[in-house]
């Protein structure tokens, strides 16, 4: 059975899912974030509670960054989806140096492949890629 304290590797990609969930759906229905967490059937693990409690503090900090790094692309004309996925791997990179940012990079990308458009994964890895070679020493 795998760990869902939100610390084990194999429930990230699950969480990290089930925020993108909360992200998308709070946008969708025009609500809340915190809201939209505590509004859910089943409580959230740990780590995908801190993805959205952490998206919803910092979200002006990170719109900007994205902004920063989208290249043209202002963040109200992305797909809602690459938007949500981008938010939260931003909160990552920048407010959770205990999470690898290939691990970030990797879970991210993949998500975009599976949920958003043909070219959101190459989007979505660009501009994470940057945003976490000015944030991060390791990458």
């Amino acid at each position: 059975m795998p760990d869902r304290s939100g610390t084990g590797v194999g429930s990230r990609r699950e969480d990290r899912e089930t925020a993108l969930g909360i992200l998308y759906a709070a946008e969708h229905a025009d609500h809340d974030l915190i809201t939209e967490l505590e509004n859910q059937a089943l409580t959230p693990e740990k780590f995908t509670e801190d993805l959205v409690r952490g998206v919803a503090q910092y979200q002006d900090e990170i719109d900007e960054l994205i902004n920063k790094f989208s290249q043209g692309w202002h963040i109200d004309r992305m797909p809602a989806v690459d938007r949500s996925l981008l938010r939260m791997a931003v909160y990552e990179i920048t407010h959770r140096p205990d999470v690898p940012t290939q691990a970030i990079l990797t879970e991210v990308v993949e998500l975009a492949s599976d949920y958003s458009t043909e070219k959101s994964s190459r989007f979505v890895n660009g501009v994470i890629s940057g945003i976490a070679q000015e944030k991060r020493q390791e990458s």
